[in-house]
């Protein structure tokens, strides 16, 4: 188990934090070499990506005010961190200190980063997709956390062409590099939502103060950007009104999909989920959206069940149509698409 959850570190480390937490990158390559931090992380749940969760927990108890030198390293209590290099002491007497905190959270805690970034590249494919069928469009969202994607039509957006795109008032702006061609830009229209569902085995409501706090600590304590995008998202949403159901997605979506009425279209996403879906709960989805896709046309949007690559599948008139449309960073950052 520990030279199993040792790997995840120093993949953690290498793929992920590597150029965009400093922080993280060290003190993850120091864990997988420790013992007795490798054990106390194993307390995570089944089927979570330990090293985010239990990073998540320790910004946690700091964001929460738990007093300790720790919190002098990280850029998201302090303008001025110490060098995370000389972090690790600090963190593991943190965590022998408070590891009692730490196991709760790491057995009742799910991962649940609901990054806005990534509505840089979904309101494209949505102004594609509205361009394509001219109806107004009925958003499904599996592994929502606090629905904060759903909203993707009311965020601004630029692209390095001086142009913003989506809602020009908004408080929440996105700004993203598309790698490659920039015709995408030509087409887009902005898409009429006429229906928001969010679905998630564990909803995160905004308004409340510990779900608000959890959400916040999954962000890396170097992104100030994100965190900023997430308080402005936060703050739109909690006024508005949005259905969240807490519950399992797969299993839901048949019974939801005849729910919405025949003039909407149906278009189920997820991003950064189904890595977390067993492989016969991801063959259930596509089993499913297949079997609506008969009665219906349904757009189905997602990473992480094939590749990381970003997909866009669809049924229109019972025929499927299967489609690799791009690359993106995990944070939205950038992003290539071709429809």
């Amino acid at each position: 188990m520990s030279n199993d959850l040792s790997m995840k570190f120093r993949r953690f480390a290498v793929h992920e934090c590597r150029e965009s937490s400093p922080l993280y990158e060290f003190l993850s390559l120091k864990i997988a070499e420790d013992g007795e931090m490798l054990e106390l992380a194993s307390s995570a749940k089944n089927g979570q990506p330990v090293p985010n969760l239990f990073f998540g927990a320790v910004h946690y108890l700091i964001l929460k005010g738990f007093k300790h030198r720790l919190s002098a390293f990280y850029p998201s209590i302090t303008n001025h961190p110490g060098k995370a290099e000389n972090a690790y002491p600090a963190f593991v007497d943190f965590c022998q200190k408070y590891s009692y905190e730490i196991i709760g959270l790491l057995k009742n805690k799910i991962v649940q980063t609901n990054e806005v970034g990534r509505c840089s590249y979904l309101y494209p494919v949505f102004s594609h997709i509205y361009q394509i069928t001219k109806k107004p469009l009925a958003l499904l969202e599996i592994g929502t956390s606090a629905g904060l994607q759903l909203f993707m039509n009311q965020y601004s957006y630029s692209y390095g062409t001086g142009e913003i795109y989506g809602n020009p008032y908004s408080e929440v702006h996105l700004s993203s590099v598309i790698k490659g061609g920039k015709t995408l830009l030509q087409q887009m229209n902005h898409p009429e939502v006429a229906t928001r569902i969010g679905i998630d085995l564990h909803i995160n409501d905004v308004r409340n103060t510990e779900d608000y706090l959890w959400l916040k600590a999954l962000i890396w304590p170097e992104h100030g950007e994100r965190r900023e995008i997430f308080e402005k998202a936060a703050s739109y949403v909690s006024n508005q009104s949005l259905r969240l159901i807490e519950g399992d997605g797969v299993e839901l979506i048949r019974s939801l999909a005849t729910e919405i009425p025949e003039e909407q279209v149906i278009c189920l996403f997820h991003t950064h989920v189904a890595n977390q879906m067993p492989v016969e709960t991801k063959e259930k989805l596509l089993e499913h959206i297949k079997e609506i896709g008969e009665r219906r046309a349904i757009f189905h949007i997602y990473n992480n069940i094939y590749d990381a690559k970003l997909h866009l599948d669809y049924y229109l008139d019972g025929i499927e149509s299967l489609n690799t449309i791009g690359e993106t960073e995990g944070h939205g950052r950038w992003f290539s698409l071709e429809f």
